[in-house]
């Protein structure tokens, strides 16, 4: 136990923290964006951070010794940064997915020595990730009930820790919002903690894609709402509301159409030099809109979003043409949008 968790903290000890990027606002509107970039971690997203806290989690309590084979429920980053962290330690992994899941992810996964285990029912990835646990003899990771609880909420550089020190030199250290997505809901149930531990004014606002139950639930106080399709945006979104969505640590939700998401990332992507994920359009079309409400009200200020990871994951599906039409997606009135707001500072949608 002592060794697996001194090779984790080694692997901590080498990765540099990652970049706070300054996203490039009128310098007249006296409103600053910062965009937290999680794409360089080892394993290239916001994840990374998740599957090295589930496997502290995990080990300090005795869930994994040496050789558990570990098994998750996820089709996408997570599973491809927890078995970066299973191939450390020496662990066989295994991510139970959909069949329909993409090539390109199950490549990552497999890069990363880990072995893909699909089922025809997006919902049953649950209940086959605990039955292969028992077969085999390992242990469910399950990020949707352990993230909240498995991430030091007061410190311990977590990504809160992070952006607040990183502000700490900046015009306006303390954001008027920090801006994030719900997929798991440990980044906000994290960020949001924090922020009410340190005593900040800062405000937290959680963005939400069009087909998750996230906002619904949390506008109508229901933590019983299920969806009937799962998100569009990979990482944030679900069809019912996990373990570890908190909330009342959420000060506001935006609801963000898919379509207004892959046109945020394309239209952003000469700004910013690079192309990223489909959540970081969701992040931003939702800060764009904190920040136009704010210079409607004269206040100046900063606001801080993250860049989950990026975009060359999404070659064949955001950033391809005819993937966007047959997805019956209109990107053409979300960019209208963002030209007048990056033109005049209004917000029209």
């Amino acid at each position: 136990m002592c060794e697996a968790v001194r090779i984790i903290e080694a692997d901590a000890n080498r990765s540099a923290d990652t970049h706070l990027l300054h996203f490039p606002l009128p310098l007249e509107w006296g409103i600053d964006l910062y965009l937290k970039d999680e794409s360089t971690h080892p394993t290239g997203s916001l994840k990374h951070r998740l599957a090295r806290s589930l496997f502290l989690y995990a080990i300090c309590n005795g869930w994994v010794v040496g050789g558990t084979p570990v098994i998750e429920a996820s089709s996408g980053s997570t599973a491809v940064s927890e078995a970066y962290f299973a191939r450390l330690l020496g662990l066989p992994f295994i991510a139970v997915m959909p069949r329909s899941t993409s090539q390109e992810k199950v490549t990552l996964i497999e890069r990363q020595g880990g072995r893909c285990h699909f089922v025809d029912e997006p919902s049953a990835i649950y209940d086959e990730s605990r039955r292969l646990a028992a077969e085999l003899g390992g242990h469910f990771m399950d990020q949707f009930t352990h993230a909240e609880r498995a991430t030091d909420w007061r410190g311990n550089n977590n990504i809160a820790e992070s952006v607040f020190q990183q502000m700490a030199l900046e015009a306006a250290p303390e954001p008027e919002w920090v801006v994030v997505g719900a997929g798991t809901g440990g980044t906000s149930a994290t960020i949001g903690r924090y922020i009410h531990y340190r005593k900040l004014r800062s405000r937290l606002a959680v963005v939400d894609p069009e087909h998750s139950v996230f906002f619904d639930a949390w506008r109508d106080g229901d933590p019983t709402l299920v969806g009937s399709r799962g998100s569009g945006i990979e990482g944030i979104g679900r069809p019912r509301v996990e373990p570890s969505f908190v909330g009342q640590v959420i000060d506001r939700m935006i609801k963000v159409p898919d379509a207004a998401s892959v046109a945020t990332i394309r239209f952003v992507e000469s700004l910013l030099g690079r192309r990223v994920g489909g959540s970081t359009g969701t992040n931003l079309w939702g800060a764009f809109q904190l920040i136009a409400e704010m210079r409607a009200s004269r206040l100046r200020g900063s606001v801080v979003t993250l860049l989950c990871d990026g975009g060359e994951r999404y070659a064949n599906s955001y950033y391809d043409d005819a993937w966007v039409v047959g997805q019956g997606m209109d990107l053409e009135p979300y960019r209208a949008v963002l030209e007048r707001f990056l033109g005049t500072g209004m917000w029209s949608a």
